[in-house]
């Protein structure tokens, strides 16, 4: 198949070149060479390319940054997707769009499933549904892809952030009332490269098996790396950020598994090869 990766540079974009790239032929964007704002391009450059499949895997995904940036979260999240669809339907492409986790308000109490009804609290939650609404209008050939806590080789993430902070503390205090799934963008661009085999069309929740608090994660990541450290949970009100989080936002990976496709390993399982990865690119 002829697959485009728009968001190449990414942390996702990165793996999902070298896994997309074993049995496709792989064409790929970047924010420097495709601005997916401009309609006008966007459709040109897909068009000519021509892909059997579009990986939209570019978005403004700093939560923070979203809540003081409406305009640009809105610009690149909900009315860049729409061009890519529209490129895509044009091209006759059928469309992989990342999503996440955040289109939940976490108040369910329990896993999230694809037909749950989403209510995103933060501007990132709001414009990346809507990036949802806008495929689901405009296209019938796409799998919106939702999936959380991504950390990857090729980007800064929670395990670097948390491994950086404790070369110069000697306590820190993580959230411990926030649960999600955290996820290998490995795994993740494994798991698209085997759904896009067949037309299975539609939402999927697609994460790392297992959940745990940012809390308990830290815990583990510190545990793994032989780093002895105090952690201090504390509650999202203890800890405030701009934009506001989910409390309960763990995702069933349940539509993967009724297409009778593989349970994805559990996160501590990708924890691990991870942070070896990471110690062998120290030496």
């Amino acid at each position: 198949m002829k697959v485009l990766i728009i968001g190449a540079e990414g942390m996702l974009g990165h793996d999902l070149v070298d896994v997309l790239g074993d049995e496709n032929e792989i064409s790929t964007t970047t924010i420097y060479t495709l601005d997916i704002t401009d309609i006008d391009k966007t459709v040109k450059t897909i068009k000519e390319i021509n892909p059997d499949v579009v990986v939209h895997a570019a978005a403004f995904t700093d939560v923070n940054g979203c809540e003081s940036n409406q305009d640009t979260a809105y610009n690149v999240n909900v009315l860049g997707t729409r061009n890519v669809a529209v490129a895509s339907s044009q091209a006759d492409s059928a469309l992989v769009y990342i999503s996440t986790d955040y289109v939940f308000d976490g108040e369910k109490g329990s896993s999230y499933h694809e037909y749950d009804q989403p209510n995103p609290l933060s501007v990132y939650g709001k414009t990346k549904y809507l990036g949802e609404v806008y495929i689901r209008d405009i296209l019938n050939k796409f799998y919106i892809v939702r999936t959380s806590w991504l950390y990857g080789f090729h980007g800064n993430n929670f395990v670097t952030t948390m491994l950086n902070l404790a070369k110069t503390n000697d306590t820190l205090s993580v959230v411990n009332d926030q649960i999600g799934s955290p996820t290998y963008t490995l795994d993740l661009a494994n798991a698209i490269a085997e759904l896009i085999k067949k037309p299975r069309y539609g939402i999927y929740h697609i994460t790392n098996s297992d959940s745990c608090s940012w809390y308990e994660y830290a815990c583990e990541i510190f545990d793994m790396a032989g780093i002895d450290i105090e952690v201090k949970p504390v509650t999202t009100e203890e800890y405030p950020q701009p934009a506001p989080r989910p409390k309960y936002s763990v995702l069933e990976n349940y539509n993967w598994k009724m297409e009778g496709l593989k349970e994805i390993r559990s996160y501590k399982e990708a924890l691990k090869d991870y942070m070896k990865l990471l110690e062998e690119n120290e030496e």
